[in-house]
């Protein structure tokens, strides 16, 4: 259940990240924290994955990747979106 740590901190180094903007402070540490464990996150469930292919748990595999496919793809794009979002309001703030 690593991914599940990994996501917990994904979220809560976006959270910092959009505080840390909107506070005035430096925000691009936790915005590369939050995009980093997003992206453990999704290595982290392949490797489960990989772990029921090998040992051939189809029911395993059926129940849960068609569900999962749906939310790693949401939660990775509103991840990219949510962390990216002060670069964009910082472009936006200069014009």
């Amino acid at each position: 259940m690593l991914f599940m740590i990994f996501g917990v901190i994904a979220i809560v180094a976006t959270f910092i990240n959009l505080y840390m903007y909107k506070a005035g402070k430096d925000y691009r540490l936790a915005m590369a924290i939050g995009l980093s464990f997003t992206a453990l996150t999704l290595c982290s469930e392949y490797s489960l994955v990989s772990v029921w292919v090998e040992v051939e748990d189809w029911a395993a595999l059926m129940d849960v990747v068609p569900g999962m496919e749906r939310a790693m793809w949401f939660l990775t794009i509103v991840s990219i979106l949510l962390n990216i979002a002060p670069i964009l309001l910082e472009r936006k703030g200069k014009k």
